[in-house]
């Protein structure tokens, strides 16, 4: 999401970060945060997003999820708390001056906690809610999705459809061997928040965290496909999952492993391309 992997966004308070935000913003939502939109589709074709769809998305980072519902007809709300700078890629993407179809008219986009896109009274509750954020990459993110969707679910309708996204097999998953740089690199800062393998239930117990009851589940090919082994760089760094790599290294460092780490995935022509499965988990609201 943005996401793509999973967005972890470098907190604004305390030192500087080691990162240029927007610089990887750009390269989020230009490189990586296409990767996922075979999972996007497959999940609103499955919901029949469309026209009465009134889409609540978490973690909407800079849009590109919302962006392919509202073409879809859906009325869409982002809510968004962890990058500024991604939340003004995803307005320049929905909210552009001067455009006046309904479709984007209705869009809504929010920084800060799901109560604050609470919708107004007498207006109907929201009937489809996504967190393309995948689940279970680093330690903690799971617990704190669950906090985030029990807070939501009380805004949206009795049994609406709640999607939660996490890694596939990791054999399945080609880039989970170019992760694991990331869990190296950041092995003096334990704790830190890189990378993990997902687990079996991450998705599961995320949804019972939250109070929600699973109603089927799918999977969907991701392929990671990138120009060169420089965009494979820059898009995998995007995701954050890197950032505590690049506090106990440097990002020279983290560069040159995942360059190493990409070498197998890389074809003739210069191209990198990492087949991956993603799955998808629908839970309901009580």
């Amino acid at each position: 999401m943005t996401p793509t992997l999973v967005r972890q966004q470098l907190p604004h308070a305390g030192p500087s970060p080691r990162v240029d935000l927007c610089a990887r913003a750009r390269d989020w939502a230009e490189i990586q945060e296409r990767m996922l939109v075979p999972l996007y589709e497959a999940v609103y074709e499955r919901l029949e997003v469309g026209r009465g769809t009134r889409l609540l998305g978490l973690g909407c980072g800079s849009g590109l999820a919302l962006l392919m519902a509202a073409a879809r007809g859906a009325t869409v709300t982002g809510v968004d708390s962890a990058s500024p700078e991604l939340t003004a890629l995803a307005r320049e993407r929905l909210l552009p001056e001067g455009w006046r179809t309904r479709a984007r008219a209705d869009t809504r986009l929010v920084e800060g906690s799901p109560e604050d896109a609470a919708v107004a009274a007498g207006t109907p509750a929201y009937n489809v809610v996504t967190a393309f954020e995948p689940v279970g990459c680093t330690a903690g993110d799971s617990e704190a999705l669950g906090a985030l969707l029990g807070r939501a679910a009380p805004l949206a309708e009795r049994g609406t459809p709640v999607v939660l996204v996490g890694w596939g097999p990791p054999e399945r998953c080609a880039t989970s061997g170019v992760l694991r740089i990331a869990a190296k690199l950041a092995d003096p800062l334990p704790g830190a928040g890189s990378w993990r393998a997902a687990r079996r239930d991450d998705l599961e117990e995320v949804a019972q965290r939250a109070g929600l009851r699973p109603d089927g589940s799918g999977r969907v090919a991701c392929p990671f496909g990138y120009a060169d082994v420089d965009s494979a760089v820059r898009g995998l760094v995007s995701t954050g999952l890197f950032d505590a790599a690049v506090e106990a290294t440097d990002r020279a460092q983290v560069d040159k492993e995942l360059a190493e780490a990409l070498h197998p995935h890389l074809r003739q022509d210069g191209t990198v391309w990492m087949p991956n499965v993603f799955r998808y988990l629908i839970a309901r609201t009580a």
